[in-house]
């Protein structure tokens, strides 16, 4: 749970604050302050934390609203404009229309922080809250500093930071200064800086907070524990001398997702003689459940949720399983942390590592506990090892191996708790060697054209070497620095979310920004490394002879060319020149596909002709002999030759972009094996079909043209 906060804005609102652009801005100074005002709001409201409040004070309004004014009529045209309370989306709207700048240049700003601090005391009175007044103005109104003493001494008794940003004010670490400034405004940028210096608080130019606007703003959340428990060493229960520790689990780090969408529509409401007003209304599921009954209305009978049992597949048939059968496959644990055994560091592989990282701390409030898991910290430290245990984090809940490292820092210490696999997780993976070759004969071979040379390895290695980014970067003093460093690498989607969701709850009727420069630093190759490895790059690809190969024709339209012979004969012409010659100038009608030779025959007829109704005829050629292999087939014996067969269509019609053809084929052989055409019971031929993943075309693998993944798994399994 997040601390408890409030925030006041105390905001000028005065007639100078509206006037046009200056100093090359498209906005007014209002407008401009407004843009760091509703960033801040608008983050508050995304937490949704109702214990993170928001209050607004106006200073140079036109009215006067606060409860001040009756003692002391320096307090006039300051009002409060919202109390302090959560922010929601209306309040945000509602604040929209009253943040406008007045009609007057009355009103004093310092009184205005006064009615802050005061809002401030009445609602968080002595409880235990995070208090910050953040005040914007561009420093040509009032501010009266003859009590300032008194206030800054109540800043510092409650507590509060305080926050002044000031509209062209003068800040030398940013690298601003007002040209031609009023002495009244830099006498009042002055007086206000020496208050915040003095309450420690924080004085800058609004140009440079607008500016870290851009900068994503990281979330503090206040750690739950995911286990509290005993860290043991042996058996307890066996040994009185194993070792227990009562510990504590902790994330240490979390995958950041962005906020999720929900699902509303637009609802129209309105009485007789109204206007309709048009809102969202979030929408509501509901499931059903229904089952096959012909004695009922349309067919189909509804069914509670709870008369339903699991059902596990077994072949082809459904095996139910009573929620009270299923408890028998519950594996029974206890909770706990049991080291089962040490490791050395350099055993330890960093691919291990299954999951983000916990830490494991002693027991609050037991100082026995923190002695003694210090005590295996520093001895895993010292000893250069890791322990390996099993943790259960509830009762009856499956087991996992973790890994405890030791983290000691200066005024921290802990165990980091990874998860790793167990032995049946891993799968170990043979690749050939990069350095040598081995010919089928056995003999190696330390030349050849899959082994680098010398060169190639020394320029690979200078252009990686090129390529290195720990040094690319400069310190503030113009030092080589690490270019990327992880506290300044964001999440894009996380944060460019968050940036669209505040931006549309500002300004709903305005196009989406563009993302902030910040998400997209690294990705972009950076300026000068592009110049840096073109000599190395050239030298690389020197070495690797490397050539622009023209792109061969592919498609459906695009014959594949075929090796040409060495000898330079004329295959096709040799293999039909014992065919007689026809006298007619008709083309010549293609050879039927042989049973003995279907494959091969088949390949043939796609390199011979682009014509798509010979390639069909083809097709159903080959349909044809494997009706008749099934027909024919002693029991299975056919069923691998015809699934080969089909397999071959399948890939020549989707290389082709004609996926449509072999759904036809796939269609009418099950309809012949279901109709049991082909020599009775054929449904084991299926089964095959099914098993080598020879159903319908999908769109995704005949680039756009096929079925939908839904209708090509029912096809397989119905």
């Amino acid at each position: 749970m997040a601390d408890k906060q409030t925030t006041i804005y105390v905001i000028d609102l005065g007639k100078s604050m509206g006037e046009g652009p200056k100093n090359g801005r498209t906005e007014t100074d209002l407008e401009y302050v407004l843009k760091y005002v509703w960033d801040k709001i608008t983050s508050t409201i995304a937490n949704g934390r109702k214990t993170d409040t928001i209050g607004i004070v106006g200073f140079r309004t036109d009215g006067t609203n606060n409860e001040m004014v009756e003692e002391d009529d320096s307090y006039e045209n300051v009002s409060v404009m919202s109390p302090v309370k959560q922010f929601l989306l209306p309040d945000l709207r509602e604040m929209q229309e009253k943040l406008v700048p007045s009609r007057v240049d009355v009103g004093d700003g310092i009184s205005a922080l006064c009615i802050g601090i005061q809002l401030i005391m009445l609602h968080c009175k002595r409880l235990k809250f995070i208090r910050n007044i953040c005040l914007v103005t561009n420093g040509r109104g009032s501010f009266d500093m003859d009590e300032v003493e008194q206030i800054k001494e109540q800043i510092k008794a409650e507590g509060i930071n305080l926050t002044i940003l000031g509209v062209d004010f003068d800040d030398e670490d940013f690298g601003f200064k007002e040209e031609d400034k009023p002495p009244k405004k830099a006498k009042v940028e002055e007086s206000l800086k020496k208050l915040c210096e003095d309450v420690g608080g924080v004085f800058g130019t609004i140009q440079e907070a607008i500016e870290e606007l851009g900068n994503p703003r990281l979330k503090k959340t206040r750690p739950v524990a995911s286990f509290k428990g005993d860290l043991t060493l042996g058996d307890p229960a066996q040994y009185p001398n194993a070792v227990t520790i009562n510990v504590e689990r902790y994330p240490r780090t979390m995958v950041a997702k962005p906020i999720s969408a929900s699902s509303y529509i637009m609802k129209a409401e309105a009485g007789e003689g109204e206007e309709a007003d048009v809102s969202l209304e979030a929408v509501r599921q509901a499931r059903a459940y229904q089952v096959d009954d012909h004695d009922a209305a349309g067919g189909k009978m509804d069914v509670d949720r709870d008369q339903m049992e699991k059902g596990y597949t077994y072949g082809k048939e459904v095996v139910p399983i009573s929620s009270t059968d299923e408890t028998v496959t519950l594996f029974e644990t206890e909770p706990g942390l049991q080291i089962v055994g040490f490791i050395p560091v350099e055993n330890y592989k960093r691919y291990f590592s299954m999951s983000s990282t916990n830490a494991i701390v002693g027991a609050k409030g037991n100082p026995k506990a923190a002695m003694a898991l210090s005590s295996l910290i520093h001895a895993l430290f010292e000893l250069d090892s890791y322990a390996l245990a099993r943790l259960v984090k509830k009762k009856d809940t499956q087991p996992l191996m973790v890994v405890l490292a030791p983290f000691i820092d200066a005024e921290f210490e802990c165990l980091i708790d990874v998860e790793v696999p167990f032995a049946e997780d891993v799968r170990a993976y043979k690749f050939p060697p990069l350095d040598r070759v081995k010919t089928v004969s056995g003999k190696v071979l330390d030349k050849h054209r899959y082994i680098p040379t010398p060169d190639m390895d020394k320029y690979m290695s200078d252009y990686v070497d090129s390529m290195d980014l720990s040094n690319f970067g400069e310190d503030e003093e113009g030092n080589p620095s690490e270019y990327i460093t992880v506290e300044d690498t964001y999440s894009p989607i996380v944060h460019r979310i968050n940036q669209v969701v505040r931006w549309r709850a500002i300004h709903p009727n305005e196009p989406i920004p563009p993302p902030y420069e910040v998400l997209l630093k690294y990705s972009k190759v950076p300026e000068g490394l592009l110049e840096k490895i073109e000599d190395p790059l050239g030298k690389l690809i020197a070495a690797c002879d490397i050539k622009v190969v023209d792109p061969k024709v592919t498609g459906k339209r695009g014959r594949r060319e075929q090796p040409a012979p060495k000898s330079g004969l004329d295959i096709e012409a040799l293999l039909n020149e014992d065919e007689p010659s026809s006298t007619s100038d008709a083309p010549k009608k293609p050879k039927k596909i042989s049973a003995t030779n279907a494959i091969p025959e088949f390949k043939q007829r796609f390199t011979q002709t682009d014509d798509l109704d010979e390639l069909i005829s083809a097709g159903q050629e080959m349909l044809e002999i494997i009706k008749g292999l099934i027909t024919h087939s002693l029991a299975d014996t056919n069923y691998a030759r015809a699934c080969e067969m089909l397999k071959v269509i399948r890939d020549a019609f989707t290389e082709f972009d004609e996926p449509e053809v072999y759904n036809d084929i796939i269609k009418e052989l099950k309809r012949a094996i279901y109709a049991e055409e082909l020599d009775g019971d054929r449904v084991d031929m299926w089964r095959e079909v099914r098993v080598n993943k020879l159903g319908l075309v999908t769109a995704k693998e005949g680039n756009g043209r096929g079925v939908e993944d839904d209708e090509a798994k029912a096809f397989l399994w119905t």
